[in-house]
């Protein structure tokens, strides 16, 4: 089940590429971006814990995308 809501998808979908955009290709990005949105939440909490916090920062996120 995907948490992203489907009309934001479409909207970024439709913004990048000018086109129209089906329902079942919004769903299966919204897909994607959900397992590399965790891929990268997993790795920023892994370098704020390395970091001695127990917060993740914008920081943590922003070196966590660059590493994956």
């Amino acid at each position: 089940m995907v948490e992203l809501p489907i009309a934001a998808v479409d909207r970024i979908i439709r913004k990048a590429t000018g086109k129209r955009v089906s329902e079942t290709a919004a769903e299966a990005l919204a897909e994607i971006l959900e397992d590399i949105g965790s891929q990268i939440a997993r790795e920023a909490a892994t370098l704020a814990e390395h970091a001695g916090r127990r917060t993740v920062r914008d920081v943590d996120i922003r070196l966590a995308a660059k590493r994956l």
